[in-house]
């Protein structure tokens, strides 16, 4: 996806500067996901036929309208049952989109997946014997809905009426705090708990927030 690329860095909270391929990015987070979704629907236009374009168009506005309630500092009932819907919405988006796009198309793994797949098997076939040839062919990846994180979105709701809103406990919060958060930008590397270069200690103190628990 090299139309990311394009996109320049803005906002308060900011979207960050996108590499050139964000497909092979490495050591993503969860600014990183967040930031590709608020960017996505231009970013995705015309990629697909028309039929699939609406499909994807539509998935993606319904996820992002998802989101943008779950990250809400303020919750009410209304909002809660607001998010509730969207997750309907989002739920019937998410089986159309596999219902029909994910049918019409052939996805393989993508070229730094064979290559890590590729050194996982060298590495075990050296304690196999006989020894298994390694395989370059790049295998189907199919679009999978049986997994926890889809199996997670019902659950949010309950877990902001529990605990409050999420900023109340999400990494991001924490991550925001940390001295290195405004150097994020630049390529540094850290090691012994201090930035290169930097002498800058990687620790913060925390209060923990109280939830505001609607």
């Amino acid at each position: 996806m090299y139309r990311f690329s394009a996109i320049p860095p803005f906002g308060v909270d900011r979207i960050h500067h996108f590499l050139l391929n964000v497909a092979e990015m490495r050591q993503r987070v969860a600014r990183h996901f967040e930031d590709m979704l608020q960017c996505s629907i231009p970013t995705f236009e015309g990629l697909f036929p028309a039929e699939h374009n609406a499909i994807v168009k539509m998935l993606l506005f319904h996820l992002s309208e998802w989101h943008a309630l779950v990250k809400l500092q303020i919750h009410l009932d209304d909002s809660l049952a607001r998010l509730d819907e969207a997750l309907k919405r989002l739920a019937a988006e998410i089986r159309r989109f596999q219902r029909t796009t994910c049918d019409a198309f052939k996805t393989h793994e993508l070229l730094s997946e064979v290559a890590a797949r590729h050194r996982q098997q060298q590495a075990q076939s050296k304690l196999e014997f006989p020894k298994k040839p390694a395989s370059l062919a790049a295998r189907l990846k199919s679009f999978n809905i049986l997994t926890y994180k889809f199996h997670a979105l019902g659950d949010y709701t309950r877990s902001i009426r529990m605990f409050g809103s999420t900023d109340s406990y999400m990494t991001q919060t924490v991550s925001r705090l940390h001295p290195w958060h405004q150097f994020e930008d630049v390529p540094m590397p850290f090691r012994g708990g201090f930035l290169t270069g930097l002498n800058i200690p990687l620790r913060c103190h925390l209060h923990s927030p109280t939830p505001a628990i609607s």
